[in-house]
């Protein structure tokens, strides 16, 4: 016997006929004797239509408090239709809300963004539990919380993947399933190139990194509770079959991710090469890192304007690929003249969570500002920071640096 977390989405709840057929998919397993919990996401565009909506009656009177139990009508429903399908075809459902005693996501006050007090949550996970052992479906709002007060909070878009994993993570589930319109991760964006390809395995690393850049299939913020021996795919409703083939998600999350500041071990020199209107001269990178790349130099740092290219190299290897470069410049019809300068440190932060904090360059920059660290070259995007310094400065910056992460 399995405990299986299905979560369906939007576009997997889209109409009648796909709500009754997730229905379907989990009473296959009901009928097995397997456990089933479900997350479900408001069907298919419900809460822009609600945003929509709230902001023409209301406008800017309508508060966070209101918006957020706005948006919640949308889980409500589509919960409340899944139940009623899962019925229909004989299995025993319960609608899990916030209105619930068996509510499990415990959140503070931020109605449109809040923060999961992970310890309560886990317990009132645990009450699931209850249902499941009488042989009851739990069909729980995705995307929603409970405040201290008994508010209902949401999660941010996405939400509902991270009530799917908190939820697979703490009742030690078998499986989780993110069930989509999509058969799974593809190579590419099948819409804009026809030859992409369903990604069997996908790392959580690379799925997170997919997920910070664009890629719409899970909340970046769900992927903290993937343990290794927690089994995930994504998989498409199409095939009315939890068992069906998509993409596996492969490892855990590392917890050295959550936050994580280094500071490289050696001084990178940097090498800056001059031109003019470099921006619209096509090929130069390529021609440019080929020629260190023949060499075997490894470029740690690359950044390009209209007048010039910025390289950070090894210190060990500076000379030569100095001397490369000379060349290169020589033979070039493009740039004019490049410099070899000083030696800095490159302090490197990745954080999930710290990036999406706004005002986070801000706080790194005056804080090296306040004791007199120049900074070379800052750099950000949506799951690192980057800051290069004088070699001197860099056990100091990164001291610095770390306690404003805390």
């Amino acid at each position: 016997m399995d405990l299986i977390v299905a979560k369906f989405d939007g576009n997997a709840l889209a109409d009648g006929e796909k709500i009754k057929n997730a229905a379907a998919s989990v009473i296959k397993e009901y009928e097995k004797g397997n456990k089933v919990v479900v997350i479900a996401s408001a069907t298919s565009n419900t809460t822009d239509e609600l945003i929509k909506l709230s902001t023409e009656a209301v406008g800017r009177l309508l508060t966070d408090s209101q918006k957020a139990e706005i948006m919640a009508m949308g889980e409500r429903t589509s919960a409340r239709l899944l139940k009623s399908a899962l019925e229909a075809q004989g299995a025993k459902a319960e609608v899990i809300d916030p209105y619930n005693d068996l509510w499990p996501i415990v959140t503070d006050t931020n109605f449109l963004e809040a923060k999961i007090d992970l310890m309560q949550s886990q317990a009132k996970i645990n009450t699931l539990k209850i249902l499941l052992n009488q042989g009851i479906i739990p069909v729980v709002c995705g995307f929603l919380g409970k405040g201290p007060g008994g508010e209902v909070t949401t999660l941010g878009r996405g939400g509902s993947d991270i009530t799917a994993f908190l939820i697979g993570n703490s009742l030690d589930a078998d499986e989780i399933i993110i069930v989509s319109d999509v058969d799974g991760v593809m190579s590419s964006d099948p819409a804009q190139i026809e030859k992409a390809k369903l990604v069997k395995e996908i790392s959580v690393e690379e799925l997170r990194n997919l997920s910070t850049k664009g890629v719409q299939l899970i909340h970046p913020h769900a992927l903290k509770y993937k343990t290794k021996d927690l089994y995930a795919k994504i998989i498409n409703c199409s095939h009315v079959d939890l068992t069906a083939s998509g993409t596996e998600i492969i490892g855990p999350f590392e917890d050295s991710t959550l936050k994580t500041i280094s500071l490289y071990d050696y001084p990178l020199s940097i090498i800056a090469i001059v031109g003019d209107s470099l921006l619209s001269k096509e090929g130069i990178l390529s021609d440019l890192t080929h020629h260190l790349a023949e060499n075997n130099l490894n470029i740690y740092k690359l950044s390009v304007t209209d007048n010039s290219i910025t390289i950070f190299v090894d210190k060990k290897e500076a000379q030569k690929a100095y001397h490369i470069l000379h060349d290169f410049v020589l033979a070039s019809d493009i740039f004019n003249s490049l410099s070899l300068g000083q030696d800095t440190a490159m302090i490197t932060i990745v954080s999930l969570d710290i990036i999406e904090k706004p005002g986070i360059i801000a706080a790194i920059t005056e804080q090296l500002r306040k004791n007199n660290i120049k900074i070379i070259e800052i750099n950000s995007s949506q799951t690192a920071i980057v800051v290069i310094v004088d070699w001197k400065d860099g056990e100091t910056a990164k001291e610095l640096i770390d306690e404003i992460l805390e």
